[in-house]
């Protein structure tokens, strides 16, 4: 049987970060993954620019079912020490909106410098996880090509999200196997799906984009809404679609910051003559105004000949249009995993099991999720230096 000091599983964000962490001369560090490559997420993620922290991060950002959880491991490794390191490394970067920092050039620069920072450790690809066990005061991790024994084990595998590079609940597993408790799974920061009557509005209008306010279960968000064949999507409803439980309705001001019927009251007493649609592509990207007008049986109407009652629904339709979602995309285009691996069971300063001495967990797999916007990255690095500290 080969012999290890540590055996990192998963080759994404957080475990190549915590090989990198824990590389010390004389020792033995193994990265395993089922994948051809690693850090496909990162590859993919921000557009392809890679959003790789948030400046603005605070452990308010993050879901769990034990909110301060992440405090420690976020405290100890700040948005400032990664962007040293990608500083150092030469990646040149911008800052978009709401603290998210980008690359300037390809999101790879980001997993080069991550497999440069580990160098000295070994990183095994096209290696399957099948399980872990514990051997006496070592463990035993069993892959397709045969039994590794570590001293230490950290669990990096991720969440569901994104199945079709690869993801897997190997992670979950893990844990239960060795008695931890886990948070209910679902797919957070995912697109919406809704009923064929709400679709009627949607599908016509897919493509369109306008700034919308979401305040639900606790989120309060305001950023682009993206109308969809399918439903809806944009910044704002995937932020909102991580505190959304199925069967709850959403209340979408498509408006913020403006009392629409008083704004077409207003109007009325000045230009009457005008067309609902045109007023209300005043405020409102055209198709949608148009689409709306129509909607509400306004599509030939004046302003001038509707009364307040009218004008008072038309406001009510833009500033809290209700709806009901009947779900969401799911997996297959959700950007991270709502739930995981219980934190009661997990030491905050150091990632470990409580019950198990050695065994790790960081990143996607815990019950620790982060907002849109590069704050699930962070979470991955301070995770997984928090864990390399300790391992």
């Amino acid at each position: 049987m080969e012999h290890v000091d540590l055996i990192i599983l998963g080759a994404g964000a957080a475990g190549l970060f915590c090989a990198g962490s824990a590389v010390r001369p004389g020792r033995r560090i193994l990265v395993l993954d089922h994948a051809a490559k690693p850090g496909e997420k990162i590859r993919i993620s921000g557009g392809g620019r890679c959003n790789f922290t948030n400046l603005a991060t605070a452990p308010d950002r993050f879901l769990s079912h034990s909110p301060r959880f992440a405090a420690s491991a976020l405290a100890r490794f700040r948005p400032e020490a990664f962007v040293e390191m990608v500083d150092r490394a030469g990646i040149a970067w911008h800052e978009k909106t709401q603290g998210q920092l980008f690359c300037d050039g390809k999101s790879t620069q980001i997993t080069d410098l991550l497999l440069h920072r580990m160098r000295g450790a070994e990183l095994r690809l096209g290696t399957a996880v099948q399980g872990v066990a514990q051997g006496g005061e070592r463990f035993v991790v069993q892959t397709e090509a045969g039994a590794i024994s570590a001293g230490r084990v950290v669990v990096a595998t991720g969440g569901k999200s994104i199945p079709k590079m690869g993801a897997t609940g190997i992670g979950y597993e893990i844990a239960r196997s060795f008695g931890l408790r886990l948070v209910e799974q679902r797919a957070g920061l995912v697109p919406l799906t809704f009923a064929e009557q709400d679709l009627a509005l949607c599908r016509p209008l897919a493509g369109v984009s306008v700034e919308a306010r979401i305040v639900h279960g606790g989120g309060d968000f305001r950023d682009a809404l993206l109308f969809t064949h399918r439903g809806l999507s944009g910044p704002v409803i995937l932020q909102i679609s991580s505190f959304w439980r199925p069967g709850e309705e959403l209340a979408i001001d498509l408006s913020p910051g403006r009392d629409v019927a008083a704004e077409l009251k207003s109007a009325r007493a000045q230009a009457g003559r005008v067309a609902v649609a045109t007023a209300l592509s005043r405020l409102l990207p055209e198709r949608l105004a148009l689409a709306i007008a129509a909607e509400q049986g306004l599509a030939n109407a004046r302003l001038a000949d509707q009364p307040n009652r009218v004008l008072d629904r038309l406001g009510a339709r833009i500033n809290a249009w209700r709806l009901r979602p009947v779900g969401t995309e799911g997996y297959r285009t959700a950007e991270v995993t709502l739930g995981g691996v219980d934190t009661r069971d997990l030491d905050a300063k150091t990632m470990q099991a409580r019950t198990v001495p050695g065994l790790h967990f960081i990143g996607e797999c815990v019950d620790v999720t982060g907002w849109l916007g590069g704050y699930n990255f962070q979470w991955a690095w301070a995770s997984a230096d928090a864990a390399a500290r300790a391992a």
